[in-house]
């Protein structure tokens, strides 16, 4: 998300400057790709680049390709064949053994419901969605692109109608939360990119000492939402957070006012106050909770689960198989900024549904992979 928020922006700002622009979108890959369907970076007509279709390989062709598509107002798709050292139009031994088939569209002011207009639509409410981008790898061939947004409980959003046959399968894509690269039944060859989007991830953090400092940097960097509480009116300021979206002085019994939970938001316990934790801990164990990361050693939440024991509270195993104690990856974190870095790599491996283990020693493919339908 934070990519797609980043040409939001970028957009935003080359329209103010009277500037056109291309949106690039990895659409289809063969083989190994840096990047993976849906990686997208906007290109201005002055050859500003905001987002990445690749390590940066292929970003200087690509720019020659968007100006292309500015110039001519229209839809084009490029194929890269990576696995080709002596491939000349990219001129470089890339190596990635691959080939990345890339959509650039010029985008439209005039027309309701561009894929700029779609992807904004990320941004008006926290809730996973589907986008379907349409393309043709037929030489040649008309170039529908990104066409259609669809959220549970909101109207469809689409500027071409004959992809409202595909709705089946994009409910299917938002069951499943897998993206899918579909063959289309028509005579050009169509395909489509059925996309999962799910939102960004909700960091809420208990506690506003200096450890924190370094937690939220890192987050701000991820594009997380992040939300700090705390007792103490000294430490819970905006001037000692500016990356955090909210930071309050709140009680303990109180924190969880106005926090949205659902499975895309983590809690940190990390307040270094025993009584403060506990309470915000008891209050989570009434929720349903995906995610709570609590600093400190084992025995401070033996002792927890020991007080929480003597008030007749018990925690079940499956609210146990989601509390992280002590906090974040096993590093040899010592300082702030490991112990930081630490925690985040956790959440990150937790949200992607990942171990956090070494690459090294990962069977298969390094990427969650895109299902390929015939």
């Amino acid at each position: 998300m934070k990519e797609i928020s980043e040409i939001l922006k970028a957009y935003s700002v080359a329209q103010i400057e009277g500037k056109k622009t291309a949106l690039a979108t990895v659409v289809k890959v063969e083989g190994s790709s840096y990047r993976q369907p849906g990686a997208r970076m906007l290109v201005t007509e002055d050859g500003v680049l905001t987002g990445a279709i690749s390590g940066g390989c292929l970003e200087g062709d690509a720019l020659r390709k968007a100006l292309l598509s500015i110039h001519q107002k229209q839809n084009k798709i490029v194929t890269y064949n990576t696995s080709n050292e002596d491939d000349a139009e990219v001129g470089l031994q890339l190596g990635c053994n691959g080939i990345v088939h890339i959509l650039f569209e010029y985008i439209n002011d005039e027309v309701e419901n561009n894929p700029i207009q779609l992807l904004q639509q990320l941004e008006l409410e926290r809730k996973e969605a589907v986008i379907v981008t349409v393309f043709s790898l037929k030489r040649n061939a008309f170039q529908i692109g990104t066409t259609l947004f669809f959220r549970s409980d909101s109207p469809i959003l689409n500027h071409n109608n004959e992809v409202l046959h595909l709705i089946s399968d994009v409910k299917e894509v938002l069951k499943s939360k897998k993206s899918v690269v579909k063959k289309l039944q028509e005579e050009n060859d169509n395909e489509a990119l059925i996309e999962y989007i799910k939102p960004y991830i909700s960091l809420v953090i208990a506690g506003a000492g200096n450890d924190i400092q370094p937690l939220v940097k890192m987050a701000s960097v991820l594009g997380w939402k992040i939300t700090i509480g705390e007792g103490r009116a000294t430490h819970a300021t905006v001037k000692r957070f500016p990356k955090a979206n909210q930071v309050s002085v709140v009680k303990s019994e109180d924190f969880l006012e106005n926090i949205v939970i659902d499975d895309q938001t983590y809690f940190v316990l990390m307040t270094h106050n025993y009584k403060y934790d506990l309470a915000v801990l008891k209050a989570l164990l009434r929720t349903d909770f995906h995610y709570i990361g609590i600093l400190g050693p084992k025995s401070k939440f033996n002792r927890m689960q020991d007080d929480f024991m003597a008030e007749g509270i018990v925690i079940s195993n499956e609210q146990l198989s989601r509390i992280h104690s002590p906090i974040g990856l096993d590093i040899g974190a010592e300082t702030s900024e490991e112990i930081a870095l630490s925690i985040i790599s956790e959440i990150k491996a937790t949200a992607s549904r990942r171990t956090g283990t070494s690459l090294k020693y990962k069977a298969g493919k390094i990427h969650n992979e895109v299902h390929y339908e015939e």
